[in-house]
């Protein structure tokens, strides 16, 4: 059976119990990381759930609807140097076609980055205060 996860959870997984079970893995393609290597038929581009990133490998045509910054879903193996070797690239319109419990992750990590960026400015503000005093 093959199942969903999302980039943080896979390499949690991996940690945890590094077999090579075949799986889905589902995220957004990061901006500027599609590249396909001089010495290398193989396609890189990497997927994240916005807080761990995984450098997905793929030997083939990556279908019409791939774009960097939409969603996708690749299925394939963890190898042991932390690359997944996909064997297959699922190319979505936007997230609503997403797997739901990956798309929920994603939406729990932006309002968590949200968070944090708000804390981060709320502290700086309170840094500054200090100072003039």
């Amino acid at each position: 059976m093959v199942f969903y996860v999302t980039p943080t959870d896979a390499m949690e997984q991996n940690k945890a119990n590094p077999k090579k079970t075949k799986f889905r893995l589902g995220g957004l393609v990061l901006e500027g990381s599609v590249v396909q290597p001089a010495s290398s038929p193989e396609m890189e581009f990497v997927v994240t759930d916005l807080i761990t990133d995984i450098l997905v490998r793929y030997k083939g045509a990556l279908p019409d609807l791939f774009r960097e910054g939409h969603s996708v879903v690749v299925e394939g193996f963890v190898r042991p140097n932390v690359y997944f070797s996909a064997t297959e690239v699922l190319a979505k319109h936007d997230e609503k076609y997403m797997p739901g419990e990956v798309a929920a992750a994603i939406e729990k990590n932006k309002k968590k980055l949200e968070e944090d960026k708000e804390e981060g400015a709320a502290a700086a503000a309170l840094a500054v205060a200090d100072e003039k005093k």
